[in-house]
């Protein structure tokens, strides 16, 4: 349960949010790929989950993909993939071991942008280690099903709590806008061509809805 000092929700909301939260995470076991991509967004726990899976052997390639959104550009000035490279550098990935692309401002433009990437590097990728925010598990496996199919994909993020990941960003409110944001995503992408489909189970849809009524949809988008 989130700290009562920073929390703006009451405990049903926050047992909707941490059931949401389970279902984005795809709970795959990371194992050796041919390459990763780290998608780009605000948080910082995906280059450092990315840096840690390149300690442990689990890819001898990664593409840091993302350019600027407005969620993004104060923090990220030079870009999100820029600003992900330099933080894995530090934390010692070496610089050889990074492609970057910049432009991506999607996640349909982080997998198809960066399989363009890996081909330009003559990476030869049948499998895949997709590092993303712990919450983006779920629908970036989806995206990149729909648009890179031929490769095995295997989902990692940062090995947080619920409890844990709210607290590392600050913002409870955000957080759970933002789960509720990706899950419509889940539910609407496939008729629209952009991901392949993921059953969503009732309890789910059924706190989705809950969380939408209560006015957790400032990540919702307009179709």
């Amino acid at each position: 349960m989130p700290d009562p000092g920073q929390r703006t929700i009451t405990d049903t909301q926050w047992n909707d949010a941490h059931l949401i939260w389970q279902y984005h995470r795809m709970g795959h076991e990371p194992r050796p790929c041919s390459a990763a991509i780290g998608l780009g967004s605000h948080d910082l726990g995906v280059a450092t989950a990315a840096a840690g899976l390149y300690r442990a052997g689990l890819f001898p390639v990664i593409v840091f993909s993302g350019g600027n959104s407005p969620t993004t550009a104060a923090r990220f000035p030079r870009g999100e993939a820029v600003h992900y490279r330099e933080y894995a550098l530090d934390l010692g990935v070496p610089d050889d071991a990074i492609l970057l692309e910049t432009e991506a401002g999607n996640t349909g433009q982080n997998i198809t942008l960066s399989r363009e990437v890996l081909r330009t590097a003559g990476v030869e990728a049948d499998s895949l280690l997709l590092i993303s925010k712990p919450y983006m598990e779920r629908r970036s496996y989806a995206t990149c099903r729909k648009l890179w199919p031929e490769v095995e994909v295997v989902c990692a993020s940062a090995p947080l709590a619920f409890d844990a990941y709210v607290k590392s960003i600050g913002d409870a409110k955000l957080v759970v806008d933002m789960l509720v944001g990706d899950l419509q995503r889940v539910i609407e992408y496939p008729r629209l061509g952009f991901a392949v489909e993921q059953e969503v189970p009732g309890g789910v849809r059924d706190a989705y809805e809950r969380l939408v009524r209560a006015g957790f949809d400032s990540r919702l988008v307009t179709f």
